[in-house]
């Protein structure tokens, strides 16, 4: 059965999983297919966001901080009739039951890998810190029921992982 959405309200799309699993390549490479079938879009990642506004704090306290905060930014734009694709870490679950609650138009997805394969990779510079890093010192709290689950196990690329994604939104979200 198709999931549908309230008109008047852009769609969150909440990309969660935990860093170098693949978020923010999965989401721009959707960027374009969630632009042409569900209307304006916006990309952003919590990166982007802790850039532009400097924030520089890793604690566990200032991480749900943040997130309360992207969670405002992005209820301003989607109250626009404008969609975000939002890649975050985001491994909190009070985070994403507020996200629930807050947003009628909420497709939360999570890209799930294990953590010992994405320090495989090298690629993320976060596993070298010392401390605050979710998934080491600090525990990731997985989403329990997220709308779309893409697990990335590092065996095929990213495009194909995102075209899997396209598929489900395709399948759940699109009246075709």
């Amino acid at each position: 059965m198709k999931k549908k959405f309230i008109k008047g309200k852009g769609i969150l799309f909440w990309i969660t999983g935990l860093s170098g699993s693949g978020k923010t390549s999965i989401g721009k490479n959707t960027f374009s297919f969630v632009k042409k079938y569900f209307g304006p879009t916006i990309f952003i990642s919590g990166d982007d966001l802790r850039n532009i506004f400097d924030l520089k704090q890793y604690d566990y306290a200032s991480r749900i901080k943040y997130l309360n905060y992207y969670t405002n930014f992005c209820k301003k734009i989607t109250d626009q009739n404008i969609n975000v694709i939002m890649c975050v870490v985001g491994l909190s679950d009070a985070i994403r039951k507020k996200n629930r609650i807050k947003f009628k138009n909420y497709v939360e997805i999570f890209i799930n890998s294990k953590l010992d394969l994405i320090k495989k990779q090298k690629k993320k510079k976060t596993y070298q810190q010392k401390k605050f890093v979710w998934g080491v010192d600090l525990k990731p709290e997985f989403p329990k029921n997220p709308d779309i689950v893409i697990k990335n196990n590092f065996s095929k690329n990213i495009s194909n992982l995102s075209s899997q994604l396209i598929k489900k939104l395709k399948i759940d979200y699109l009246n075709e």
